[in-house]
């Protein structure tokens, strides 16, 4: 099959576009995708970087990529959900090929009108925001609640969960884009580049980070005693055992179909807006990967169709 291996870490250009990969294997619980779509995020940039070699350790050669819309072409034999023929999206490893093999149970069906290119950008991003509104910032209905790069995919998605929850929701972003967080539709925006604003921000119940480092550490003070800070990113050490009072907790986001299937749902309602920054064939992944590293291009999708020319 044609698919983008990595050979060694370093930079984007050693992501090499093949047309010889061996085709994955299928077991009794798996249902092969066709691929029509993956997405990049910055966890396929920073493993190919080799920055988080502890965390996701990789056997190489490797495939990057965690999110996969497709065609479903062939399921083992316990498969029961699942036929040729389903239009699916999945939350998994090995994206970055024509042909992804996935377990049933990281699998849900894709709503009917719903695209199903840009669908391959929701998994990885709806489940990192939903999972650290609920599970690492703990939010509660009626509490009010700090989500930083609210702008960011992930942040997008983490104040949508939150304001389903039913939290009072405040965006964090920078001071250009203060007028854009109002769209979002949440209770209040704070500049975080705002020194001034930053040290008038009032006390919180609950903080979901997705910018990390200095600006976490900051803001780490704003949370009330006994309330919770989740974050997404990197947090500085030292921020953690100055601030005794507040549960502090890191997200790495877990497979969840049902989860991923409600955030589809909503995108096909026009409850939940992803925008999607480019679109790639998937032969330019070194350049999908150089784009996203310099950031500010917003999500880039890889597609398949070009495969076929």
């Amino acid at each position: 099959m044609k698919a983008v291996r990595l050979y060694e870490y370093g930079g984007p250009e050693n992501l090499k576009f093949e047309d010889n990969v061996p085709e994955p294997q299928i077991g009794g619980d798996t249902v092969l995708i066709a691929a029509v779509a993956a997405s990049v995020n910055p966890i396929d940039w920073k493993v190919r970087a080799g920055l988080r070699q502890k965390d996701f350790p990789l056997s190489l050669p490797a495939i990057l990529g965690r999110d996969v819309s497709g065609i479903v072409r062939a399921v083992g034999s316990n498969v029961k959900y699942f036929k040729p023929g389903d239009r699916v999206l999945a939350y998994t490893n090995a994206t970055y090929a024509e042909w992804v093999a996935v377990d049933d149970s990281e699998v849900t069906h894709l709503p009917d009108g719903l695209d199903l290119d840009d669908a391959a950008a929701l998994p990885l991003i709806v489940l990192t925001g939903d999972q650290l509104v609920r599970l690492a910032s703990n939010v509660q209905k009626g509490q009010v609640v700090l989500v930083t790069g609210a702008l960011g995919s992930v942040g997008r998605a983490a104040v949508h969960a939150a304001k389903k929850i039913g939290a009072q929701v405040i965006a964090g972003v920078r001071r250009k884009e203060l007028n854009d967080a109002h769209a979002l539709g949440v209770s209040g925006v704070l500049a975080l580049d705002d020194d001034e604003a930053m040290e008038r921000f009032q006390m919180v119940d609950a903080i979901a980070d997705t910018v990390g480092g200095d600006v976490a550490a900051r803001l780490l003070v704003k949370v009330k005693p006994g309330g919770s800070f989740g974050y997404a990113s990197m947090l500085p050490g030292s921020a953690v055992a100055q601030n005794p009072t507040v549960k502090i907790a890191r997200v790495f986001a877990k497979a969840d179909p049902s989860k991923v299937r409600e955030f589809a749902d909503d995108v096909r309602d026009g409850k939940f807006v992803l925008p999607i920054g480019r679109r790639m064939a998937l032969r330019d992944a070194a350049e999908a990967h150089a784009l996203a590293e310099k950031g500010g291009v917003g999500k880039i999708l890889l597609l398949m169709s070009a495969l076929q020319n």
